[in-house]
């Protein structure tokens, strides 16, 4: 994984870091498992708008992962990696002993022919997907499920991972890069690794049009706006806006808006840092 800073020959080159898309196999996604992607622009079933900047973009088709990797005991070969306009990591398509195709978030160091294995008794060796209870403690994990049978939730982008600390009774210590530390059960699934595209974090856009390519319109800054549009707009001249805040009246930076009695507050045992 790697990037790529391009000549300055345009304007919107200029600033431009892609990544290098050196361990992509294949262009051609699998047929089986794309899906149809609609767009609503931030219309409701009226046509009326009710989230702003969004419209346009290129057409996309959805790839169906599997996050649940519940073929247990049949072993798989990776066909190939690919490129998933919808995240940000890559994607590999397994081949089944059976004959089914199935993509997965492509760890890395994942390679084409590498076999992969998911269930009880399995190596924890990179790309397949353990119970915690069986995988060493200080193994880096992700794709990691927060109830058993309900597929990954944690640690799905690109460059995300998660380790395993210790394990207490029926429940795991894992450790987040954030700092938090939180409980999970040891009969959830997580696959060995580190997410895929690492260097996603260091690519620059280098241009607006690149947004629009996604979907995403300009967004009005709540200090240019009048009073009555937003709480941080009006003032004589160029005025900061005061304390910053949303559109709706909800402080930012810092304010805390989890909920005090969440349900899942008790299995975190420490909070995330600052």
């Amino acid at each position: 994984m790697a990037v790529r800073k391009l000549k300055p020959i345009t304007p919107g080159q200029r600033h431009r870091i892609v990544g290098s898309f050196q361990e992509i196999t294949t262009d051609r996604p699998e047929k089986s498992l794309l899906a149809k992607k609609t767009k609503s622009g931030g219309r409701n079933k009226s046509g009326k708008m009710t989230v702003r900047y969004r419209g346009g973009g290129h057409k996309q088709r959805y790839r169906i992962i599997d996050f649940k990797r519940e073929k247990f005991g049949v072993p798989a070969t990776v066909k190939s990696i690919e490129y998933d306009p919808n995240r940000t990591a890559r994607i590999a398509l397994l081949a089944y002993a059976d004959g089914e195709k199935r993509y997965i978030i492509a760890p890395e160091g994942l390679e084409v022919g590498m076999q992969l294995n998911s269930g009880e008794g399995v190596a924890p060796e990179v790309g397949n997907a353990l119970y915690l209870k069986e995988i060493p403690l200080g193994t880096i994990v992700h794709n990691i499920e927060l109830q058993p049978g309900q597929g990954g939730k944690i640690a799905r982008s690109a460059g995300s991972y998660a380790q395993l600390n210790a394990r207490d009774g029926k429940y795991a210590i894992i450790k987040f890069p954030s700092g938090e530390v939180r409980m999970i059960l040891v009969s959830c699934l997580a696959t060995v690794g580190v997410v895929s595209n690492s260097d996603h974090q260091l690519e620059r856009s280098g241009k607006a049009g690149r947004s629009r390519w996604k979907g995403r319109r300009p967004r009005t800054r709540g200090v240019a706006m009048n009073p009555v549009d937003h709480p941080m707009g009006g003032g004589e001249g160029r005025s900061s806006g005061g304390h910053p805040r949303s559109r709706t009246g909800v402080p930012a930076k810092g304010y805390k808006t989890r909920a005090p009695k969440k349900a899942s507050s008790k299995y975190i045992i420490e909070k995330r840092k600052k």
